[in-house]
């Protein structure tokens, strides 16, 4: 079976992925209603609502995150590049680590865009939403303050692994790894547009709208590291970078090592935005220039040698 999709076109394969991700998601959602209550003694409605000071209840609470992202999004993504291709990691451009300067490159465009990100997520704020909404959006914040709570450095490590590492490999096989590389395929020439489409399900997905946009920059960013460097690893260091230091700063905080709440808004100036955009910009342009982009996740299958230099 290895391999047997790559015989289909772009748009039968496409298909094939939603379909694997929403049989994924049945088999996660019929575990939490069937075996999930019998194994914890709750439902994930009076699981989310039962007292998170509970070590039993954060525990279990960790464990639905854990295996959400590991059914939902790993699992679907890395069947269906076994599917793909003879050799899956080749397919999602992992087979070769990357190199110091790519690597370094990811890291500070990811570090440059925070202003440009935090100006679009002041503007996001201002949406208004519907009661349901807001209340959602309340909901997913109060369950993140509860994750990240870490009274001690092991649970910091446990939430690096669980918001940090994991998502990163997870969220970037399923999003850039297979959806970006078979939009491409669909639409070679407009490749661009192909990564925003990308970045803007990656958000959509989240639902969490008052930073829907700020999320479709951070998906864009992700998608154009990929997608210019040619190596998935890189892509997967910048989302690892971008959840780990909230991670890290809400644990120093936590600490009393820092004295500003990460997790409280505050106004970026439209010219700090500014100058995000542009140093963004051209640190792009200089890993374009690093990169064997062209020959990326084209229709033909690339020489694999090649990419990610």
């Amino acid at each position: 079976m290895t391999g047997y999709l790559r015989q289909y076109p772009p748009a039968l394969q496409i298909a094939t992925f939603f379909g694997l991700f929403i049989g994924f998601s049945l088999l996660y959602g019929i575990f939490l209603i069937t075996v999930f209550p019998y194994i914890s003694g709750y439902t994930i409605e009076t699981l989310q609502t039962a007292d998170p000071s509970l070590p039993k209840v954060l525990g279990y609470l960790k464990l639905t995150q854990f295996l959400y992202t590991l059914v939902v999004y790993l699992c679907p993504a890395a069947l269906f590049a076994y599917l793909a291709d003879p050799s899956p990691a080749q397919w999602m451009y992992l087979q070769k680590p990357p190199r110091v300067v790519p690597a370094a490159l990811a890291i500070l465009i990811m570090l440059a865009a925070l202003p440009v990100v935090g100006f679009t997520s002041d503007w996001n704020h201002t949406w208004h939403l519907s009661g349901a909404s807001r209340q959602m959006e309340e909901q997913a914040e109060l369950l993140t303050r509860v994750l990240l709570k870490m009274p001690d450095f092991g649970t910091l490590l446990v939430n690096i692994v669980l918001i940090a590492i994991l998502p990163a490999i997870a969220e970037e096989f399923f999003f850039r790894g297979v959806i970006q590389r078979l939009l491409i395929q669909a639409m070679p020439k407009i490749p661009w547009i192909a990564v925003i489409i990308t970045a803007t399900i990656f958000s959509a997905i989240h639902m969490e709208w008052l930073d829907f946009i700020p999320r479709i920059i951070l998906g864009f960013l992700l998608g154009a590291i990929y997608y210019l460097s040619g190596n998935l690893w890189l892509s997967i260091l910048g989302h690892f970078l971008n959840n780990g230091m909230q991670v890290v700063m809400v644990y120093l905080y936590q600490a009393k090592l820092i004295h500003d709440d990460p997790m409280a808004s505050e106004t970026t100036a439209w010219y700090s935005a500014a100058i995000s955009l542009i140093i963004t910009v051209a640190l792009l342009w200089y890993l374009r220039k690093r990169s064997d982009q062209p020959k990326l996740l084209s229709v033909k299958e690339p020489d694999i040698n090649s990419i990610g230099e």
